[in-house]
């Protein structure tokens, strides 16, 4: 009996001993959840297929740009960040927050991931917030303006966005409409979520209370609705001069446009929001509409236009030129302007990256989240990415942007969102 006990013993002291050591090792830097000391792997969920999937090279930027920098030699002469290699695994949503939720399980589950970056939809990334808020998961760069991941900062530190966020947008894009529309008989058809409302939301406050009585129309639509022609005959019925379309890319913001011209309504204004608003977009558009549908479109824009002979020259064109050359995937189109979009995404998280340290924890790039203050050469000149600890936007700045005859081109000053 007494070698019994004795081996019970034995048992349990080694057991504790082997706890112990592994609770010390899983609290130490190297076993922080997707970091090794040469890799770093992240992940993020995207339309690949669905009805927005025209977004799908966002992702791809993102990961054109992570090939880059684990191919060169950074700042300290190591290749990677601090010389670990960025993997980063992409799973296809479809749009569908459903399948949103699934995907970001597996990362974080399954692939281990460090952080969610990048994920696209304001509807899927609000699915997945407080999962990832519990569990202290980084949820960074993610693509959608929504103002929540700014202005709610308190209650999920572990989120933040990197768009200019939809309410000042709408903001800025409803005191241009003050200033210039014509007769200012106002029609909105805005995304019935809460990406379309942000942008109705801000719109309205831009507007202020005189400029709200000039609203004659405010319709939704569903982002699987297979027409929208009900909403538009109401609108052309309306009266309405000047026509607000915060709508998403792809099928959506062609299917609007087009549906108009069909039913041979054309406002004196039609107004665009940001992330609709690329050449690419627009010239899926006028193959339906012709071109003269569109000239005169009025959007913002806080990136450069890859496609606009105004950039030909600019360094930061010709760097992307070169990233996509070298490091994109096979038969990419260059011009595609949410390539370029991810690749300045993909860059301000690298810089995170480094501004994080080299003891490289989930904790320490949540704080480089309010650190962040520099320029990104992707950005209009004059802007800057910056935020603090009451300051969760790191982009905040824009310009009027113009279509006409195939490309948009932006002017006048720098606008302040918040």
């Amino acid at each position: 009996m007494r070698k019994v006990v004795l081996g019970v013993l034995a048992l349990a002291v080694a057991l504790s001993v082997g706890l112990t050591a592994a609770f010390a090792r899983s609290e130490s830097p190297t076993a922080t959840p997707g970091v090794t000391s040469r890799s770093i792997t992240i992940g993020g969920s995207f339309p690949f297929s669905g009805p927005v999937s025209s977004y799908a090279p966002l992702a791809k930027g993102m990961e054109t740009y992570f090939n880059y920098v684990n191919a060169r030699k950074g700042p300290d002469g190591k290749r990677g960040v601090r010389g670990r290699k960025i993997i980063f695994k992409q799973y296809d949503d479809g749009y569908n927050t459903a399948n949103t939720v699934q995907m970001t399980n597996k990362l974080v589950l399954e692939d281990k991931v460090f952080a969610i970056v990048g994920t696209l939809g304001t509807e899927p990334n609000l699915a997945i917030r407080p999962f990832l808020n519990q569990r202290k998961i980084p949820q960074v760069n993610i693509l959608t303006g929504a103002s929540y991941w700014g202005s709610q900062y308190k209650t999920y530190p572990w989120t933040i966005g990197w768009l200019l966020d939809y309410v000042s947008e709408g903001n800025m894009l409803a005191k241009w409409t003050l200033a210039n529309a014509a007769r200012q008989k106002i029609a909105i058809l805005y995304q019935n979520d809460d990406y379309g409302k942000d942008y109705l939301r801000g719109f309205k406050a831009g507007l202020g209370a005189a400029g709200r009585s000039r609203i004659v129309s405010e319709r939704s639509y569903d982002v699987t609705d297979s027409s929208y022609a009900p909403q538009i005959i109401s609108q052309r019925a309306s009266g309405a001069d000047t026509w607000v379309l915060f709508t998403t890319a792809g099928t959506p913001t062609v299917r609007a446009l087009a549906t108009a011209a069909q039913l041979r309504w054309k406002p004196d204004q039609i107004i665009l929001n940001s992330v609709a608003a690329t050449d690419g977009v627009m010239q899926a558009v006028a193959a339906r509409t012709g071109q003269d549908y569109l000239n005169g479109i009025v959007s913002t824009t806080y990136v450069k236009n890859v496609t606009n002979p105004k950039y030909k020259n600019d360094s930061a064109i010709k760097t992307y030129r070169r990233i996509m050359a070298n490091y994109g995937p096979d038969g990419i189109n260059i011009r595609n302007q949410f390539y370029y979009t991810g690749v300045a995404n993909a860059s301000d998280f690298v810089k995170m990256l480094y501004a994080a340290g080299k003891n490289l924890t989930r904790e320490s790039l949540r704080k480089a989240y309010e650190k962040q203050n520099w320029v990104n050469p992707y950005l209009l000149k004059g802007s800057k990415v910056k935020t603090g600890r009451r300051d969760h936007f790191p982009i905040d700045q824009a310009k009027i942007t113009v279509y006409n005859n195939g490309s948009f081109s932006d002017q006048g000053r720098l606008l302040k969102g918040r």
